[in-house]
């Protein structure tokens, strides 16, 4: 008992002297941060005093030192990202939490959160006063370029960190800092130009002013690599977070080194993984300003990352492939288990276990009638494709069909984790296609239907990243999706309508998807989504609206008489950018629609009263 109170009260006093190594809060919040951090500092002769006391420590005294640890941890992050972190969240979130513990803040702070915020309510089209941008960039210390660089990558790593979906925090703070970036390139238009072009000799005078007057789009720094200073064309993250362009890193890694170039941290692992994230980003605004967007390098790369495990750990993985290969079910089982476990740890075992020829062992476990047994296999795959190198070799084992059987057959954490490898396998294109082809979309819509939560929300990612693929819409349809959807829409709980409404809107393109959720009676549901949705599930209501109505005025006419017309309005005005040109879109139908309806009751009349006027003269004739 007296070595745990030791070692609590050790590292009590570790997480303050932590603390105490961490500095450069940003200018907003300095002081805040250095009045918490003081406080803090505080507590270590009282963690000194009861390290050194005799006595033992009261169970009641020993949970609240346990829950004083984790709250310091929290308090050490928060001071971290002081540091490190974003200048515009910072003002918003801390601020404001300072102020409510506090009861007040400095005005200087006032005026500043409260900028912020109206910044945040304007619309974006709104021309923002000059004065205003100015103040904010001076009091965010955001104008010069390496600032900017590096609130840009803060805002960035927060989005990663939501796996792709921002929000609309995020989505505003990027839009303040897109602002103040416009602003402060303004009133100074070569700040990003080399050093050559911002002191141009005598001679160079005119044609500088003149590529000025016709300057290219300017490339958001957070979508150069830091390395060549250009813009990604396959954009990877390195164990520090950092993104680099994929040739880059690699020929750094290649030389030798292994310290992130950005920050000279020591790098844990040399595996890299693709951001997506940034790679749809760069595409979309490639897009947005008239730029064809960069083509990545073919696939043939030199060589494949290399593990860094140790020689021991590789001697580990090496009898663990043994026991798979022994015949003992026992041994199979703890094996496959132990692998699985080895292979969530990190990306080194990862890339080791690959290495060590694991993949075809496990690929053939999944058809073992030891449900235990199979599960780990899969999950231990599972693990094993998040590197991206093993998922070209887990494909091209044959794993496919075995992991569809899996999904068929298995117990219920199998199926679900059957469901997540096929999704983790979709992303890449072509796979798309051999999972499609292997009868995997049938038990991915049974898992949907009856699986529990989270085996919905695994057959659900899954589904949609294989019907991106156009050939694969059909089958999904064929397989009754579309009811299964429509119930998860209208169930009690709402727990799968955001997975729901984004297959659908996929669906929606295809001609038999269409004609099925036309079958299944969905625009009353879709217009009760669009008048009090949230944002991205208001959108995705509205692109199956689109698609559904096209050419099918039957729809119009009941999302009419259902009172679209006032939600699609809202929509068009503060939806998101695809919300409000799916609501244009419809509202330009409806417009069409409520024409032909009002041409269509004149000409009616016009003939009643044409008949009417002829009545008269027929019956004199008679």
């Amino acid at each position: 008992m007296e070595d745990e109170k030791g070692v609590l009260v050790q590292s009590l006093i570790d997480t303050v002297n932590e603390i105490s190594t961490i500095s450069d809060y940003r200018g907003t919040v300095k002081k805040q941060y250095c009045n918490l951090a003081r406080r803090l500092k505080l507590l270590t002769p009282m963690f000194e005093e009861i390290k050194e006391s005799k006595e033992a420590i009261p169970e009641e005294t020993a949970k609240a030192l346990v829950s004083l640890k984790e709250a310091l941890a929290s308090a050490k992050e928060l001071l971290r990202f002081g540091s490190e972190g974003s200048k515009i969240y910072l003002v918003e979130l801390v601020l404001s939490q300072f102020r409510r513990a506090k009861g007040r803040v400095d005005a200087p702070d006032v005026e500043l959160y409260e900028e912020l915020l109206s910044l945040y309510n304007k619309n974006n089209d709104v021309t923002t006063d000059p004065a205003v941008l100015r103040r904010l960039a001076e009091k965010l210390q955001l104008m010069g370029i390496a600032d900017l660089t590096q609130e840009s990558l803060a805002l960035h790593e927060m989005v990663a960190s939501t796996g792709g979906d921002p929000g609309e925090t995020i989505e505003k703070m990027s839009m303040l800092l897109k602002k103040i970036k416009d602003f402060v390139q303004t009133e100074n238009p070569n700040l990003d130009a080399p050093l050559k072009e911002k002191n141009p000799g005598p001679s160079q005078g005119g044609q500088a002013s003149s590529d000025r007057n016709h300057k290219a789009p300017v490339i958001p720094d957070d979508f150069r690599c830091p390395i060549s200073l250009e813009l990604m064309k396959d954009p990877v993250i390195v164990s520090t977070g950092q993104t680099y362009e994929r040739s880059c890193i690699e020929k750094w890694l290649e030389a030798g080194h292994r310290t992130c170039p950005k920050t000279q941290q020591t790098l844990t692992s040399t595996a890299v993984t693709p951001n997506y994230v940034l790679r749809s980003l760069i595409a979309q605004w490639c897009e947005a300003n008239g730029i064809e967007p960069p083509k990545r390098p073919s696939s043939s790369r030199p060589s494949k990352t290399s593990s860094a495990c140790s020689p021991a750990e590789r001697t580990k993985i090496e009898i663990l492939l043994c026991k798979l290969t022994s015949g003992s079910p026992e041994d199979q089982r703890s094996a496959a288990g132990e692998i699985r476990l080895l292979a969530k740890r990190n990306a080194d075992n990862r890339v080791a276990i690959a290495e060590a020829g694991a993949i075809p062992l496990l690929v053939g476990l999944l058809s073992t009638p030891d449900s235990r047994t199979q599960e780990h296999a899969v999950t231990a795959l599972l693990n094993l494709s998040i590197c991206e190198d093993n998922k070209g070799s887990i494909v091209s084992s044959g794993a496919v069909p075995s992991i569809v059987h899996v999904l068929r057959i298995g117990s219920m954490e199998a199926r679900e984790n059957a469901a997540a490898t096929l999704f983790s396998l979709s992303v890449i294109d072509e796979n798309k296609v051999t999972i499609g082809a292997s009868g995997a979309i049938p038990p991915l819509v049974t898992l949907l239907s009856e699986g529990t939560q989270r085996g919905k929300k695994d057959a659900a990612t899954a589904l949609f990243n294989l019907c991106i693929y156009q050939g694969n819409k059909g089958k999904a349809v064929r397989a009754g999706v579309v009811p299964t959807l429509m119930h998860l829409l209208t169930e009690p709980g709402g727990g799968m309508v955001d997975e729901a409404l984004a297959i659908l809107a996929i669906l929606s393109s295809h001609p038999e998807g269409k004609a099925a959720i036309g079958a299944a009676e969905a625009v009353p549901v879709l217009v009760e989504v669009i008048g009090n949705g949230s944002p991205r599930n208001r959108e995705n209501a509205a692109a199956v609206l689109v698609h559904l109505c096209a050419g099918d005025q039957q729809y119009l006419a009941e999302a009419k008489e259902l009172g679209v017309m006032g939600p699609l309005v809202d929509l068009a005005q503060n939806g998101t950018d695809r919300g409000k040109r799916k609501a244009a879109q419809l509202l330009e139908r409806m417009s069409r629609f409520i024409e032909q309806q009002k041409q269509a009751q004149v000409q009616t009349e016009s003939q009643s009263q044409i008949q009417e006027a002829r009545l008269p003269s027929n019956a004199a004739d008679s």
